[in-house]
């Protein structure tokens, strides 16, 4: 059964005696393992009842598990948002930001000569299943989406090393959190328009440093979302 699973995975991890345990020490462990394997990543968001119901308890006692786990800085908090995984590195994660703002906005301009019609009108399309997603947003479906429709755009760069760095720093995006629109859902309708405005620049053959700047100022806008969401949620 789905408890008996969880209690042996948790063994996994470090030797348990379920029957001296509490539920929440269980559920403490079990979700501990999952975030320390990377199974859970930063920013992952943290559905008490989607857990309750995978672990065969109620939610009184992941949610305790819950609260430990931020004791330990390990889970953040928020009403009227949830729980999510905590960030592992803020300061990684904006460097990272500022990178890919950087070689992104570049690579962009060197692919957006090279775009044929088919790329735009699958970034387009893309872009309107953004847009769909904003009525009942799950974040990690939307950052998905985004991936695909950035990649769209500076897939056609020429230059391979440009193009390296790129997904490089994508990767260590992948690594430092699940979905920046987990912490800041706010920010998804205003990247929305931004990738409109940059579908028309690319449309209309906008000059490249037109297009490198549309590009690096929509990243760094959504990295001063989160640093704006980070500082009002620690005054």
């Amino acid at each position: 059964m789905a408890r008996e699973a969880v209690n042996n995975k948790a063994a996994n991890n470090k030797p348990v005696n379920n029957k001296a345990m509490s539920k929440s020490r269980i559920a403490y462990h079990w979700i501990k393992v999952r975030i320390a394997d990377g199974t859970f990543s930063p920013g992952y968001r943290l559905v008490l009842g989607n857990l309750a119901q995978e672990l065969g308890v109620s939610v009184v006692p992941v949610r305790e598990a819950v609260r430990l786990l931020e004791a330990e800085g390990l889970v953040t908090y928020e009403r009227n948002v949830g729980a999510h995984v905590a960030m592992v590195d803020n300061s990684e994660y904006q460097h990272t930001m500022e990178t890919l703002a950087l070689v992104e906005g570049y690579a962009a301009s060197l692919a957006a000569p090279l775009l044929s019609a088919d790329a735009l009108a699958e970034a387009r399309r893309l872009n309107d299943e953004l847009a769909d997603c904003l009525g009942d947003f799950e974040p990690a479906r939307f950052t998905a989406l985004n991936h695909d429709f950035h990649s769209v755009l500076f897939r056609p760069c020429p230059n391979p090393q440009v193009l390296d760095l790129v997904q490089r720093c994508w990767n260590r995006l992948s690594g430092l959190r699940t979905s920046t629109f987990s912490f800041v859902p706010g920010r998804a309708r205003q990247s929305v328009a931004e990738h409109e405005t940059i579908l028309d620049l690319l449309t209309r053959g906008a000059p490249a440093a037109e297009i490198e700047q549309a590009v690096r100022a929509h990243r760094l806008a959504t990295l001063a979302a989160f640093l704006d969401h980070e500082a009002a949620r620690h005054h």
